[in-house]
């Protein structure tokens, strides 16, 4: 009899379009093919085939990787984006501040007990 392992989490679960790959890694791979081929072919003819092959591995490797590399089922775009702010665009330094509402309630009773004053005085300097 067959045996099928069904995952528990199903989030963890791809559709797979073709050759057991999703679609996301068949356009990474189509892409990175697109651009490292005929990279190798043009380099072929002026430097010597070890270093064109070199050369169109690493042009095709950030393509291998966008398909590839995921953390936390998050792929590296979003990673590098979370990077990106993190290091750059967000401060260092984050205070911790809180909300407290109670806190609220008190400074409105306060601003409340201000307004009733000034409108007591302009009253009662009204009156005079």
């Amino acid at each position: 009899m067959a045996y099928v392992t069904i995952p528990k989490d199903l989030t963890k679960v791809k559709s797979k379009v073709l050759f057991g790959l999703t679609r996301r890694q068949l356009i990474c791979f189509g892409a990175a093919v697109l651009v490292g081929v005929p990279l190798f072919f043009l380099l072929r003819n002026t430097v010597d085939s070890s270093t064109a092959t070199l050369c169109m591995i690493l042009v095709m490797m950030p393509f291998f990787l966008l398909a590839m590399y995921e953390r936390h089922s998050q792929p590296l775009e979003v990673v590098i984006e979370q990077m990106v702010q993190a290091m750059f665009v967000r401060p260092k330094e984050r205070p911790y501040q809180t909300n407290n509402f109670y806190a609220a309630i008190e400074r409105q009773i306060s601003v409340d007990k201000e307004v009733r004053a000034v409108v007591q005085k302009t009253k009662t300097a009204g009156n005079t």
